[in-house]
Order: structure tokens, then sequence, then C-alpha cells
């Protein structure tokens, strides 16, 4: 438990001084940037695979993905902002968790780590880099007169397996070695909840909720769009 709490207090450390995302939901994309990367580069120790995944965000067009048409997070930028400050809530609200999952008896079977916290949090919307392409619509200015606006729409021809599965997929693309936590992938996989289930998914949903990352990653993901609008 030290162990876990000096790492979190470390990169929340550095997401503090850094300042990224302000109180009302506004950041500037390149802080957010060399933020996310500098938590990454402390906490990933496998460097290989985070030298992968640094590759794999500049070319999937991570960086600049909105994080939605217009729920949250919909502007340029608005996902590596959202994924970011899904970890950092993550981080935040881990150490409670941790504490009070120690008492219960399944304490020892659903072990998690700061990195683990980390890589859930930021990874769990990878689905969404690259889906949305921008268009225009024609609309009326307050003076009554019509311009373009340009909005963004998900891409026709998407493949996708489904939410946190595709977001499974792709995070594993550069990081195979996570194939052998299972916690981080249930906590990417079912971050959605029951929305993002298909109906025989469902009869063994509440195994997963045993897994403490699949309840610390719903919470951040929702207190990131709800309380920050990312």
């Amino acid at each position: 438990m030290e162990n876990l709490k000096s790492q979190i207090s470390a990169l929340l450390a550095i997401f503090d001084e850094k300042q990224p995302i302000q109180k009302d939901g506004t950041f500037p994309p390149e802080a957010v940037k060399e933020t996310t990367l500098l938590m990454a580069e402390y906490i990933i120790e496998e460097k290989n695979s985070l030298a992968a995944l640094k590759d794999w965000m500049e070319g999937h067009d991570f960086w600049t993905s909105p994080a939605s048409t217009r729920f949250h997070g919909n502007v340029k930028g608005g996902l590596a902002a959202h994924s970011l400050m899904v970890a950092v809530q993550a981080l935040r609200f881990a150490i409670p968790f941790a504490e009070n999952f120690a008492l219960s008896k399944r304490s020892e079977d659903f072990p998690f780590t700061a990195e683990d916290v980390f890589i859930s949090g930021f990874a769990h919307d990878f689905c969404k880099s690259g889906t949305y392409a921008t268009e225009s619509k024609k609309t009326k200015d307050f003076n009554g007169n019509w311009k373009y606006e340009p909005f963004y729409k998900t891409k026709s021809d998407l493949r996708n397996l489904g939410h946190g599965n595709e977001s499974v997929l792709l995070l594993l693309e550069s990081m195979p070695h996570l194939l052998k936590r299972r916690n981080v992938i249930e906590a990417i996989s079912r971050h959605m909840g029951f929305s993002d289930l298909a109906p025989m998914e469902t009869y063994n949903y509440s195994n997963l909720l045993q897994n403490p990352l699949v309840l610390l990653i719903q919470l951040a993901d929702q207190t990131a769009a709800q309380w920050w609008d990312l």
C-alpha cells in the first residue's frame, strides 16, 4: 500500500505542477500532451512498450481527436484531455478504493498498482482515436446570416468490436505484455458499465465488478465527463 501511495502521489504531483486542465475544463493541447507523456514515462516500466505506445498515439491521431461528437470533449484534442482527466480522477480515487477493498474477502485476488490505474484510465477510450471526421453544416448566425459551421461525425467505414473491447485491442497493439494483466483488460473493456454489454454478457457482469479497477475507471470516466465536461 505504501508503494501505491508513493507512486500515485508522484504522478499527481506531475499533473498539479503542469496544471494542463483548468477548473472550467479548458486546456492547452500541448500541455495535455506534455503532462501525459511525463506521467507515462514515470510509471510505465516496460520501456519498449512505452516507446511503441508513443508511436501508436502519434500515428492514430490520438492527440488531435475529439472525445465525442457532442457529449463531452467534442473539440480538437478533447480525447487526450479526457483520457488524462480520467487517469487523474482514477488516481485521486485509488487510495480510498484500495483501502476499502483491502477490508474485503477478495482483496488478495485483485491487487492493482499505480501503473494499472494510470494505464486503465488513460487507455480506456483508445477506440476513439481517429474515428471522427470533420464535416460542415449550414447554419444561421445571430444576425440571421447563413454560414458553414464545422462539426464532428463518426466515420462511415468505422470497424469496431465494441467500445471497451476495441480499446483493449488497440492498447495491446503497442503493449502486448498487458495480456497477462487481466485486471487492466477488464477495467478498460467494462468501463461503460451495462451500456456496452451484449445480452449474453450480462449474465456474468457481476463477476467483473469484483475487480475494483472496473468500478474505479467507471467512476473516473463519469466524473471527468460530468464534472469537467471532458
